[in-house]
């Protein structure tokens, strides 16, 4: 990179946003990690809460370009999204990526409405559209592959291009940093769809463990998510993603990683060997 540019990389302490700004400082971009919970004294981190407009400019001061990560748990987010892009403007922002998803087609209302608010506001822009995380297999899903050997998921035998966060991470570090902005959406998958009945044969196998896949209803699933603690707004929207998925809505594969970053993408099998210390009872 032959001009020094700094990056503000919102939720820099989570899943991709970590993995983000571990890639940015090997290219020699200058780091800020906007975090709700900023470590006192910690060279990179700024304070930065979608909730609290006014922590959005000081993070944003001195900034060329930033990952957003959409509020988290917001059914309608667009109100704060568009109040921050417009700051980020008067700081002298040019470029933003947004973390979207593959799931989540352009709308006027609720996630759906971010993509369409980034490229209206932006010189220079990319929208990252993931398929569903590997992660979730070694975070959200993972007590009950230990505790019970078993999935739960409303999706029935819909395929998914499970994906790993560090390709995410890859692809967006690019979009942030190539001399020529991207001003494009990058579908991003995994090399294969696999059903999560699929997913859970490939955990058995690798690690010796029985793991099966229990589907259940829509409106189960919804129940269940909401005793977890979200809301039912919330609980209902992702259950409805599962929905989808059993209609066929993820069953896609992508070269993405490979075109933008140059090397392919990582297969769940690989993800699961090397996580499958996560698995054991």
């Amino acid at each position: 990179m032959s001009t020094q540019v700094t990056v503000l990389v919102i939720g820099g302490t989570g899943t991709t946003g970590s993995r983000i700004a571990a890639l940015l400082r090997e290219q020699a971009a200058t780091v800020r990690i906007g975090t709700r919970k900023p470590t006192h004294g910690h060279p990179e981190h700024v304070g930065f809460d979608w909730s609290e407009p006014a922590t959005h400019g000081p993070a944003v001061a001195g900034v060329d370009r930033v990952y957003v990560l959409a509020p988290l748990g917001v059914a309608e987010p667009g109100r704060l999204v568009e109040g921050f892009l417009a700051e980020a403007r008067r700081a002298g922002v040019r470029r933003v990526v947004l973390l979207s998803s593959s799931a989540v087609p352009d709308g006027t209302s609720g996630l759906g409405a971010l993509p369409p608010l980034v490229r209206a506001a932006m010189p220079e822009w990319g929208v990252l559209r993931p398929s569903w995380f590997m992660q979730n297999f070694v975070g959200q899903l993972a007590a009950g592959i230990r505790e019970r050997g078993e999935i739960i998921t409303a999706t029935g035998p819909g395929r998914v291009g499970f994906v790993d966060a560090a390709d995410i991470a890859a692809v967006a570090a690019k979009a942030l940093l190539d001399p020529v902005p991207h001003n494009t959406d990058h579908l991003i998958t995994g090399p294969e769809a696999l059903s999560y009945a699929d997913a859970a044969a490939i955990i058995a196998d690798t690690t010796g463990r029985v793991v099966r896949h229990r589907a259940v209803s829509t409106a189960e699933m919804t129940t269940r998510l909401v005793a977890t603690g979200l809301s039912p707004e919330y609980a209902a929207l992702l259950a409805g993603l599962d929905e989808d998925i059993r209609h066929g809505a993820e069953d896609r594969v992508a070269p993405t990683v490979q075109d933008v970053t140059g090397r392919p993408s990582r297969s769940f099998r690989e993800f699961v060997s090397a996580h499958r210390d996560a698995f054991a009872a």
